[in-house]
């Protein structure tokens, strides 16, 4: 469960940190951006020449990287094609103490797997294991009217398997995205997430992260080459003029009042205050649903933004998206694949029907681990930070799930 107090104190922030860190010098500039292009891919390394060259961007602040092209790499190729090579680059020659920023190209791995268990860990599974078969035959001997033992077992295997969570493989793969960000960090623990010092809900926290340790991080990336180079030319473009159209806020419930919510109803509620957040900023038609169902297909003409939930690895076409157009849709596996010919996950139909920006995870990230809806809309309407500094305020998780696509260097409102 997550407290309203905890809420309220983003909420209060939220107000507060759009004055604070308009009026300082935060924001993201070209120089401070190393981009990443896989050196067996000629169609990665020309659309990072190419959107250097649109965003102004020095040559030298290119770095090849010789690895697969597949979407997963293992973790020992990841530490020594990636984090070894660009660590190099950033802490020494012409650019260190100057990137602030990774742009991760197309052609690039979207996650990174798990190392393989040690021999203490896989003992620990199997104990596991054997203390949960002997709780389940303690289970079957029970007489039906011995109720109150048969929940303390039961509450004994639910410890056993959040544990067995803990420890397994996939508590220990992330997005290559989330990962990189922690390039410049040492020995930090696979496990699980770690909490970003950046995201504002965390402000005055002792965190093991500090801010010194993290680099924003953004990918170019989509279903083919042509769609990359429509999202770099579609966000230029859009900046000169500010982003046009309608914002569409897809939330399950009406907006709750109670003090103690658990996170979906955070996050819920958190949609509404994004609408709120628009309607305020008087600079397009805002929708919000309240009900359980989703947007109908073909409900939304002219989405500018969006932010909704939940139709799992199942896009619903109800969208026409506008050039520039920025959202993303809360569910569990949104951007587990980019290439897939036949996956309907939201990310790559999001990006081949026309969005600009996108955000989702690369398998079970848990509702907390998105970027906090009001947090993330509040500040691009802001128009002051860029998408990479909107996202990584908004973002909760590091070492984690979660993957944002589009220009770092975006800001959809600066002309508005």
């Amino acid at each position: 469960m997550i407290k309203n107090t905890w809420y309220c104190n983003c909420i209060l922030f939220l107000v507060f940190s759009i004055c604070f860190v308009s009026s300082s010098c935060f924001a993201l500039v070209p120089e401070e951006i190393l981009v990443l292009a896989n050196a067996n891919d000629p169609m990665s390394i020309e659309l990072a020449k190419y959107y250097m060259e649109k965003r102004e961007i020095s040559k030298t602040n290119l770095l090849k990287i010789d690895i697969t092209g597949k979407e997963t790499c293992s973790r020992m190729a990841y530490e020594i094609k990636i984090v070894e090579p660009v660590r190099k680059f950033i802490t020494s020659g012409a650019v260190k103490s100057q990137i602030r920023c990774i742009l991760i190209m197309y052609g690039l791995p979207l996650r990174v797997a798990a190392p393989p268990l040690g021999k203490k860990e896989k003992n620990e599974i199997a104990e596991s294991d054997i203390e949960k078969l002997n709780i389940e035959k303690k289970l079957k001997l029970l007489k039906a009217e011995n109720q109150a033992a048969a929940k303390k077992l039961n509450k004994a295997l639910e410890r056993l398997k959040q544990k067995k969570q803990r420890r397994g493989v996939m508590n220990k793969v992330s997005s290559l995205d989330s990962e990189v960000a922690l390039v410049l960090k040492e020995n930090y623990k696979l496990a699980g997430w770690l909490p970003n010092p950046y995201y504002l809900g965390f402000k005055d926290k002792t965190l093991v992260l500090k801010k010194k340790d993290v680099l924003m991080v953004s990918r170019l990336d989509g279903p083919s080459y042509k769609i990359v180079k429509r999202i770099i030319d579609d966000s230029i473009k859009v900046e000169k003029t500010g982003l046009k159209g309608t914002a569409y806020f897809d939330a399950r419930w009406k907006e709750k009042k109670d003090k103690i919510l658990s996170a979906y109803e955070v996050y819920d509620k958190s949609i509404h205050k994004s609408a709120k957040l628009v309607k305020k900023k008087d600079i397009m038609p805002v929708i919000i649903d309240s009900t359980s169902e989703l947007f109908k297909k073909g409900a939304c003409p002219d989405a500018a933004l969006y932010c909704g939930w939940y139709s799992l690895a199942s896009y619903v076409d109800s969208f026409s998206w506008k050039p520039g157009s920025v959202g993303y849709h809360i569910a569990s596996s949104e951007c587990t694949t980019l290439k897939k010919k036949h996956s309907r996950v939201w990310c790559k139909i999001m990006l081949e029907k026309g969005i600009a920006a996108t955000i989702g995870p690369v398998g079970e990230p848990y509702v907390q681990a998105f970027p906090v809806p009001e947090i993330f809309f509040g500040f691009l309407l802001d128009g002051y930070l860029t998408l990479a500094e909107v996202y990584i305020i908004s973002e909760p998780c590091l070492s984690w799930k979660m993957v944002l696509i589009g220009d770092p260097l975006y800001r959809p409102f600066i002309n508005q």
